[in-house]
Order: C-alpha cells, then structure tokens, then sequence
C-alpha cells in the first residue's frame, strides 16, 4: 500500500460518497466513506493501525453539518487535513471554513484535477502535524518529569519546585556542578509550562566571547561593528512567548550583568547599534555552576542582579552525594544506550555496579551517562562487567579495584595476594551479601529489594559464594 495518508470521504450520498473514494483508490490512495459526521467520528476515532490522515467531507449534510465535523476533528484530532466541499459555495462560507482549519473549500461538481491538487495540499499538512505531534511526544517523553531520575530527597524536592514554578513565568535560577543536568531541569520547566508551544532558547554565557555576547542575546542591526553585514535577532527575541536558559551566567562581565538587570526588570532591550526598544514576553531561567551568593560577596556578581534573580533557586547536588541513586541513573542510561544501540545489554553485575557506586564522578550525571555509554559499546554479553568500565574506575586510590583490594585484605597494611580482576572483584559481593543479610536478620526477600536484585539471583549468588544461613541456638 502507499505512503499516503488515508483518506475519509464523507457525505451523505452514498453514491457520492463511494465514487470519490473510488476515485482516489485509483489514485493509490487508501481511502474509505462514511454516511455522515456521526459515522465518520466513529470511524476516525477507532484505534487503527493507520489512523485517518485526511477528511474530505461535504458541508451540507442532514441532522449535522460538515462544519460541526470541522470543529470536532479540530478539536480533537488537529492533526487531520481536512477538505470541504459544497454545492453551494459562497465566499463567506469558504473564508468560514478555512478560518476554522479546513485546508481547502471546492465547489462540486469537484473537477479531477482540482481534487487532486487539493489533497497534495492537504497531504503536506498532515504530514507537518504528524511530524509536530511525534516530536512534541518525544520532547515530553525525554524532557517530561518522569524523565528526571532520582530518589534522593534532595531530587524529590527538585522535582516539587520544577511543577511548582512551571505554570508561571517566575524567573528560576538554578545552582550546581557542571554536569548535574542543569539544562535538563530548565527544559523540564519549559515543557512542563503554558509556554510549552513556544521556542525554547538555551545559550552557554561562558562560551562566548564577551564582544559577541551582547549581540547573542539582544541582535545588532547592519553596520553596528565591524562583520556586521545584515541585522540579527537575538536569542531574547527568538524565545519571545516561549523560555530563554542562560548558563553559566556567573561567567558574565560586570557591563553585561548590568545590560542583563534591565532586560529582566522591564522586559526590553535595544540591539547593538540600534536605539529602538524591542519588548518581548519571554520566560527568563539561568544557571550558575558557582554559588552566586558567594561571587556576590566577593564583588564579582552584581548584588542588585542577584536579588532580582533569586526568586526561585533550585539547588542540584552533585552525584557524588546521591550515591543511593547511582544504580536507577546507570539503569536508565543503559536502557537507553541499548536501544539506540541496538544492542541486548540488560543489566549490570555486582561488580561494575560496585565499582560506579564507590567512584567519585566529578563530570557527574553527564559523566555517569557517558560512562554507561561506553560500557554497552564494549559489552559483548548481556550485563556489564567491571571490564567493561573506563580504566579510572578501578585502579588508583580512588579506584573501586583498589578499595576491593583493601577490603578483600581486611585492611590498607596487609599485603595483596596477587589475582586476577574478576576474582578480586569477587571479594567485596560476597561481603556485601553477607552484610546485608546479617542487617536484614537472613530474611532473604527483604535483603533482595534492598540489593534491587530479584530473589532467585540472590539464591544463586549465595550459593555461588558458599553462603549459609547459619544454625540459630535452640
């Protein structure tokens, strides 16, 4: 079958009906009929494995008129084209129909030729919106909340204030490490928003030259400095109705702050060599990966842009200090990673996932993801092991090897017995188990959920290790 949209003709003749959708069979379009606006609703409203693309549908029809289909599909299914026809058009009723939505108004008797340009016409919309419709969901799915991974208090409470502050245009500023998905929080807030439609602007402050930055986020006009050959928009006014996100923002100039206070108070600004006020509506949301209250202290931040600032702060903790959440964010990048990959990697073993746990991550979440990344590249079986993981991960002092080896000896003052990775990452597991099991009085169920193994893995690493239950008195 082709490629084309399938395509609904409606009318309450259902000879008319039948000999269009005759028609644009011939044309190897997928096409059906339906007698009325109550039919076709049913029609377009069953789940199909290729849903209704396009509506060519009469405008008078008995008990409910073709514009009251109009509007429902509108409504309810904006990504359908719809076509109507009529045998008794006026200029009036066409501008009415196409201001409601409609891709085009024909007049029967519909000639050939004129139909055929009409759904050419209509087939590019409905293209365009599936195109809208599946990006918005992918932009939902990857920057939705439930894309934001985490147990910590400290996230959970991120979490509270990103759906606390998205319905307003409330300027959020957020402080953190580079690398603790600072940009993922401010598209979050922007999807999560009224503003959600609308353009969302992200712009790095520290990796643009001071000259230039001006000119990034206000425009210029021709002939403002040297290079300036044509006028340009900045990054303010392109976010107008939607979000700017302005990271690193500690890293701006002292003339730039300035520039920037007013822009936030008043909502206006003047391009480069331009004495023309431009006013926008535009969501401010920045970020710092230095504590701004301290730069303040020190004279390298202006205090009364701060303040004006400071509304709502969000404070994301660096990974290092979420350890307890190291294995969901591994779990979720694999999942990913795989996918994209290709590739059946399901899991990690208690090595490599020690191994993540005791690392120190000062690239954090990104590193993290990179990590993971890498690991199900080289991964040839279904779960990562320690050898899989970047080489900083398992030697040195901060190594995840050299603290097995420790605690396999019982201690940094007794010597290593030399032995290979993979028996010596051995080592720490069966510690592990054990100590989870005495905390958990054996009781083998609950020490599962907290290892986030399921049961029979543990029976099988018990075993594995020569670990018994041992024989209680009486």
């Amino acid at each position: 079958m082709s490629d084309r949209p399938r395509v609904l003709v409606v009318d309450d003749d259902p000879i008319v009906a039948e000999s269009i959708a005759e028609l644009l069979r011939s044309e190897a379009y997928d096409a059906t009929s339906a007698l009325g606006a109550n039919e076709a609703m049913e029609i377009i409203a069953a789940d199909e494995t290729r849903p209704i693309g396009i509506v060519v549908c009469d405008v008078n029809m008995p008990q409910r008129d073709g514009m009251s289909l109009l509007g429902e599909v509108a409504e309810k299914r904006p990504d359908i084209a719809m076509i109507m026809l009529t045998g008794y058009g006026s200029i009036e009723s066409a501008v009415d129909a196409l201001r409601r939505g409609a891709v085009d108004y024909l007049t029967k008797p519909v000639m050939d030729d004129e139909l055929r340009l009409s759904l050419e016409r209509a087939m590019r919309q409905s293209r365009l919106a599936s195109e809208n419709k599946n990006l918005k969901q992918q932009l939902e799915g990857r920057f939705g909340l439930s894309n934001i991974v985490g147990r910590d208090q400290r996230m959970q409470r991120v979490y509270e204030l990103v759906e606390a502050v998205a319905p307003s245009r409330t300027t959020v500023l957020m402080e953190g490490e580079s690398g603790t998905g600072k940009s993922l929080i401010a598209r979050a807030i922007h999807q999560n928003s009224p503003r959600a439609e609308k353009p969302f602007v992200e712009i790095s402050c520290g990796s643009i030259p001071e000259t230039l930055l001006e000119s990034e986020l206000f425009g210029h006009v021709k002939g403002a400095f040297t290079g300036a050959h044509a006028d340009k928009v900045g990054r303010f006014k392109a976010a107008d109705g939607g979000t700017i996100f302005l990271d690193e923002i500690n890293s701006a100039s002292p003339g730039m702050q300035l520039k920037l206070l007013r822009a936030l108070q008043e909502r206006r600004f003047e391009p480069v060599g331009s004495t023309e006020t431009i006013e926008v509506d535009t969501r401010v949301i920045l970020a710092a990966n230095q504590p701004l209250e301290a730069l303040v202290a020190s004279g390298a931040f202006r205090q009364d842009l701060y303040y004006r600032v400071n509304v709502v702060k969000i404070q994301l903790p660096p990974l290092r200090e979420r350890v307890s959440d190291i294995p969901m964010l591994a779990q979720h990048f694999l999942h990913k990673h795989a996918e994209e990959l290709g590739k059946t990697v399901t899991g990690f073993d208690a090595a490599a996932m020690d191994a993540l746990r005791r690392y120190t991550f000062p690239g954090n979440v990104r590193e993290l993801a990179n990590i993971v990344e890498r690991a199900t590249v080289l991964c040839r079986g279904e779960v990562i092991g320690a050898t899989d993981l970047p080489p900083e991960l398992i030697t040195g002092e901060g190594g995840s090897l050299a603290a097995a080896m420790r605690a396999h000896s019982g201690g940094d003052d007794e010597p290593w017995a030399p032995m290979s990775l993979v028996e010596a990452m051995k080592a720490p597991e069966r510690r592990i188990l054990l100590k989870a099991l005495e905390a958990n009085d054996w009781n083998r169920q609950q020490t599962a959920e907290q290892l986030e193994i399921n049961r029979t893995t543990l029976y099988k690493k018990m075993k594995a290790y020569g670990i018994e239950e041992p024989r209680r008195a009486g």
